[in-house]
């Protein structure tokens, strides 16, 4: 018999949006700990965590945009730099902090200038580094165009080619490129070769999922498909079922949960098995996610993302 629809989209627009806190950390402790202090001002342990971290692309900038995401952060990476004003850490710092603030529904085009000014010092000041890059093309993906994005996207790849979220990024900015239903759409070319680039314990192995998930957010905005995943067909055609069973497959034997961004990648597969009405296989995802879920893609289709993310959860550890 197969299984009940997901119970994704009970909570739509309903009564609002829960007041669940997002951790940009996803389990990283080191982080966390030196989080907590750099919020209080303690910025030194914030600078030994990123000399620890050195050259792991992928962990400096996730490691950076968490410790930007701290409401103070502007102010005690300018502390930061004050004392030590050659500091490209610091520096960095200060530049992803000023497109967090750029990003609010409140900020103006002055502060959005004044954050793409400081990421372009940042990069100039160390240029092996992608993250400013990375914080550049977080901002024009909120306030600017595909084609910006793109460019900087270049500038990522140049410097890491397997740069995890700046693969996500583009895969989000692609898949918005042209809102109407076109199965053979440019995304997913991009993800598919962006895979096959990879080294075999990638997780950019994931993006053909994550891509099907963009393209889902963008059709169902437009109207284009159901906004209910079962009634959409978007995740039980042809496309649907090869990506996802290569992902699974590929995820099974997957040994590299040192990665710094691998609950993202975790609850894409999550999601897209509730979608697909296989719970019993995002069971054994959920287990690996613990805690950590993530705003994206539980939020796409105009959801509450933690209300998804529950009920998502509760269905696959009930399934048979």
């Amino acid at each position: 018999m197969s299984p009940p629809p997901p119970p994704l989209g009970r909570s739509r627009r309903r009564g609002g949006r829960s007041d669940h806190a997002f951790d940009p950390a996803l389990g990283d402790s080191e982080l966390i700990d030196v989080r907590s202090k750099f919020a209080q001002g303690r910025w030194t342990r914030a600078r030994s965590l990123l000399v620890a971290t050195g050259t792991d692309w992928d962990r400096r900038g996730h490691r950076l945009l968490a410790l930007a995401a701290v409401p103070s952060a502007a102010g005690w990476a300018a502390d930061w730099l004050l004392a030590e004003p050659d500091s490209a850490d610091a520096t960095t710092l200060l530049a992803c902090a000023t497109v967090v603030r750029s990003r609010r529904t409140e900020a103006g085009a002055e502060e959005r200038d004044r954050a793409r000014e400081a990421c372009l010092t940042a990069a100039a000041l160390d240029p092996a580094d992608p993250t400013p890059w990375l914080g550049l093309m977080t901002l024009e993906r909120t306030h600017g165009t595909h084609e910006a994005a793109a460019g900087h996207f270049e500038e990522i790849r140049a410097r890491h080619p397997e740069h995890h979220h700046g693969h996500h990024l583009m895969t989000a900015s692609l898949a918005g490129t042209n809102p109407g239903s076109d199965p053979l759409h440019e995304v997913y070319d991009f993800a598919a070769w962006a895979a096959e680039q990879a080294p075999a314990d990638s997780p950019l192995a994931v993006l053909p999922v994550v891509a099907h998930a963009e393209r889902y957010r963008v059709l169902a905005a437009a109207g284009a498909v159901s906004d209910d995943p079962a009634a959409s067909g978007h995740w039980s055609g042809r496309r649907a079922r090869q990506v996802m069973k290569a992902a699974f497959d590929w995820w099974l034997e997957w040994e590299r949960e040192d990665h710094p961004r691998h609950h993202t990648d975790l609850n894409f597969l999550a999601h897209a098995k509730i979608c697909e009405g296989r719970p019993a296989e995002a069971a054994a995802l959920f287990h690996r996610i613990g805690p950590h879920a993530t705003e994206v893609p539980w939020s796409y289709a105009g959801r509450d993302p933690y209300t998804e993310f529950t009920a998502a959860r509760t269905l696959a550890f009930g399934a048979p």
